[in-house]
């Protein structure tokens, strides 16, 4: 790392002023026109998920006294059930079939449910609302992380008291004497991964110069890179790997590869990361790419930081494999991390670049990100147990790529539909409802985007309906697949908050219910026992 000159440090600093997130512009207008007080608490989502429980137990669904010593989530961001299908068939076509038969690892899993993916102001979910409900198992306002819905965005004030503060299951399990971790191709700072250990009211607050650029005092609310160092539970993390330097380091420093620092508070969190496990006396590694990764993996020390990139990874199809691991590759080391512990762990996995390639309309790209994640959830289910080890695949919001058209079996899924439109051009299988795509009609009519000079190339964007500067997430109700111990208890439709108090309870860790208490996940079927004993010696008696 070393110093950033005067003119780079002047751009870097107009861009943090004036860019904003392009994947997720904040919506304009008014975000909800009626909303029940009783949903701004905690209690209210708390309360609805273990009176879920009560009655999947009751039913029948809760009578296996199977325990989850380890949890693995797997959350494919934005991966909508048209992302799965297209993905399926993506992944067929490249091994010369068909494709429409084939199989992501995770399809394979016993149980499929549904949840619902709302915020309490929106009807379409961000990746901030849904992490504070998939993690922390209470529904939020969209933009907010680990905090109930009586935090409005960009309210710091709100914030900060305790009752409204939500702590998620990879606190539970850490609380329970577990290993806790993350992994992402995303920036570790995140929405998605940021969900299971910050409380802030505002995402974009990934380092303090982004707290003070919307008013507020940075000691007072601090950045979630600072929470991931420092707070409780990040900063007792076992592994943490993923993308994100520039959120460490201050203005003035550029990463190893060449990235600029955005902290402007002077601190170099990365090297305070170092100096926290250092007085702790444990061993820890940090490392910033493939070669040190697969060194570590030969020798792992009690804590890892891993962070590839100054921003998110690269994707998958156009990453340098020599010195970016894949998102399998990841996965694995942190399975192996967190094995160690006989008690057992929780561990969040992100495939996180599903979204932003769909956000682009970069078609080939997203699903390509899909069947790496269905790579990593493979290798996952390789390394562990169904007798012990529960995971859960889903996503956290859907996106607006339509499958579509009437073309026969095994047409190419990434090229043109069989049949034309009104006008006899032709239009693609995989389209998008709105996104930068959009070209110009002329005369009324589409353009045919088959005779573009870069059709087809992997960054090319697949034509769309609605002209926008990013394409927008979907309010469609996502898949969650479940393998292991009581893996039928994700089944059905379902709140997203429901996620994470089901995982606690197979795993029995947190406040709710657990399944390892026998007599109570029992007691039904007792009961009917009993009665059906006491008819039987009455008529004989």
């Amino acid at each position: 790392m070393w110093a950033l000159g005067t003119a780079k440090l002047f751009a870097v600093l107009f861009c943090m002023v004036f860019a904003n997130d392009r994947y997720h512009p904040e919506p304009r207008g008014p975000r909800a026109s009626f909303v029940p007080q009783s949903e701004f608490a905690r209690q209210y989502w708390e309360n609805d998920a273990q009176e879920a429980i009560r009655k999947l137990k009751h039913s029948g669904y809760g009578r296996s006294v199977g325990k989850a010593r380890n949890v693995v989530m797997f959350l494919g961001d934005g991966m909508s059930i048209p992302t799965v299908n297209a993905a399926r068939a993506l992944l067929g076509q490249r091994n010369n079939k068909t494709g429409e038969e084939a199989q992501l690892s995770f399809e394979a899993f016993p149980t499929v449910g549904m949840s619902k993916t709302y915020c309490v102001n929106a009807q379409v979910a961000d990746s901030a609302c849904s992490a504070t409900a998939y993690l922390c198992g209470v529904k939020a306002n969209s933009g907010t992380l680990g905090v109930t819905a009586a935090v409005p965005r960009r309210d710091c004030q709100a914030s900060l008291t305790s009752s409204v503060q939500l702590d998620s299951i990879a606190a539970w399990a850490l609380a329970d004497g577990r290993d806790a971790g993350i992994v992402t191709t995303t920036r570790v700072t995140h929405a998605s991964p940021a969900g299971s250990y910050a409380n802030t009211a505002n995402r974009n607050w990934e380092n303090n110069a982004q707290v003070i650029q919307d008013g507020h005092d940075s000691e007072l609310c601090r950045d979630i890179a600072y929470q991931l160092i420092h707070s409780e539970p990040g900063k007792n993390f076992k592994v943490i790997l993923g993308g994100g330097r520039r959120e460490f380091l201050p203005l003035g420093i550029l990463d190893e590869e060449g990235t600029a620092g955005r902290r402007s508070d002077n601190r170099n969190l990365i090297q305070e990361w170092q100096t926290d496990k250092a007085n702790r006396n444990v061993s820890f590694k940090y490392i910033w790419n493939k070669e040190q990764l697969n060194s570590a993996n030969s020798d792992l020390p009690e804590y890892l930081l891993g962070l590839f990139e100054g921003s998110h990874l690269q994707y998958n199809l156009e990453a340098n494999k020599t010195t970016e691991p894949t998102l399998t590759e990841l996965t694995e080391t942190a399975i192996k991390m967190l094995s160690r512990n006989e008690k057992g762990f929780f561990l969040f996995v992100e495939g996180g670049r599903i979204d932003h390639a769909h956000h682009d309309n970069m078609v080939e790209l997203a699903l390509d990100e899909t069947l790496e994640f269905h790579s990593a959830v493979a290798k996952a289910t390789e390394m562990l147990s169904e007798e012990d080890s529960l995971i859960v695949v889903t996503a956290d919001h859907a996106h607006v790529m339509a499958y579509n058209g009437y073309s026969t079996r095994g047409r190419d899924i990434l090229g043109p539909s069989n049949n034309v439109d009104k006008d006899g051009r032709p239009f693609m299988t995989l389209s998008y409802i709105n996104g930068p795509g959009f070209r110009s009609h002329e005369n009324g009519a589409r353009a045919d985007v088959t005779e573009e000079p870069t059709f087809r190339s992997v960054r090319w964007q697949s034509h769309v309906d609605v002209p926008l500067d990013s394409e927008t997430h979907g309010g469609d109700d996502v898949a969650v697949y479940a393998r292991g111990p009581n893996h039928q208890l994700f089944s059905g439709v379902y709140e997203q908050s429901h996620l994470p108090h089901r995982m606690a309870y197979i795993s029995c860790i947190g406040r709710g219910q657990h399944a390892c208490n026998g007599a109570t996940v029992l007691a039904p079927y007792v009961i009917t026992v009993i009665v059906s004993l006491v008819t039987i010696i009455r008529s004989v008696y």
